[in-house]
């Protein structure tokens, strides 16, 4: 069942103050400390970001049926009948800790496929855990807006704006709410949710959806795990949004793409949608090993891996 709530980390958020003020006396200790790791910062800046190769136009998708975009990292837009979805939306140059005008974090190898301004009218945000690189503050602002709503893990609403949004929906795993027409399920993921080192106590979910007559599962960031079997039913999964990066040498908290095609097959999907690959530098793997691997994975089934480069397009009518 729905339930909403909201708690708040008032020592958390003052020790998070805290650190943000102490920000430029730190900044310039290490700067005297490690000049080597501000020239290379200096040169991260200067570097240029590709274009997407793929760019989507949203004005021509049906209003029936399921469209879905892959629009970098793990940011999705998914159409089920007219009602859209948006997973864990980046859409920021560079992610990390903001002091003042500046973000220091990883920035983009590619640019996301569509600026926000490019997106049509979005019904719900789906965020999987507080990580940077999945739960963008500046690109969640800007997606404020009083018929959106929110659907996000246990401990993690105290980050957002909540009254700006039509409503915000904390979920513990094996909890459902009810957004519009879609019932959406939360179910344990192997990760983990903090945001700072010290915020342990946040939550982590990976979702299954129900939409009309079209089901969904977004895989959040996961290592390996069976739970993906609890999420199998009589009715299969149309479209599962899997994480497949960032796995050398992180693979006790994310999967391999082997380990993602595993998964999906045991939640019963059709369609795997691999992401979080090639948009950030997270790790040691080639930029472009995850989807070979997931595609020789499928073996004489390429085509259930339906998109393999930022911007592609998915369309399912039935």
């Amino acid at each position: 069942m729905d339930k909403t709530t909201r708690h708040r980390r008032p020592q958390a958020d003052k020790t998070l103050s805290a650190r943000i003020q102490r920000a430029p006396e730190t900044a310039r200790f290490l700067r005297r400390a490690a000049p080597a790791f501000f020239k290379e910062l200096s040169k991260e800046y200067s570097r240029q970001t590709a274009a997407a190769p793929l760019h989507p136009d949203f004005t021509q998708w049906p209003a029936t049926g399921l469209h879905a975009c892959w629009l970098g990292h793990s940011t999705v837009l998914i159409q089920v009948d007219g009602f859209r979805i948006l997973t864990d939306p980046v859409f920021s140059c560079r992610v990390g800790i903001t002091v003042g005008p500046m973000t220091l974090g990883i920035k983009r190898l590619v640019d996301v496929a569509a600026p926000l301004d490019d997106l049509p009218p979005i019904d719900l945000i789906l965020l999987s855990h507080a990580h940077m690189d999945h739960f963008d503050l500046p690109s969640l602002r800007t997606l404020e807006g009083p018929l959106t709503n929110v659907v996000t893990a246990i401990n993690t609403s105290d980050l957002l704006r909540s009254k700006h949004y039509a409503g915000v929906h904390e979920l513990g795993w094996n909890r459902t709410v009810q957004v519009g027409p879609a019932s959406i399920k939360a179910f344990q993921v192997e990760h983990w949710g903090a945001r700072m080192r010290s915020d342990v106590y946040r939550g982590f979910n990976g979702y299954v959806l129900q939409v009309g007559r079209y089901r969904l599962l977004f895989g959040g960031d996961t290592a390996y795990t069976e739970n993906f079997k609890t999420v199998k039913t009589s009715t299969p999964v149309d479209l599962a949004v899997m994480p497949v990066g960032a796995y050398d040498p992180w693979i006790r908290v994310h999967c391999n793409p082997e380990q993602a095609w595993d998964m999906a097959n045991d939640a019963g999907s059709e369609y795997i949608l691999p992401v979080h690959h090639q948009t950030f530098q997270l790790s040691r793997e080639p930029n472009l090993e995850p989807i070979e691997r997931i595609l020789a994975a499928a073996g004489s089934s390429p085509d259930r891996v339906c998109l393999q480069e930022i911007g592609g397009e998915f369309h399912l009518s039935r």
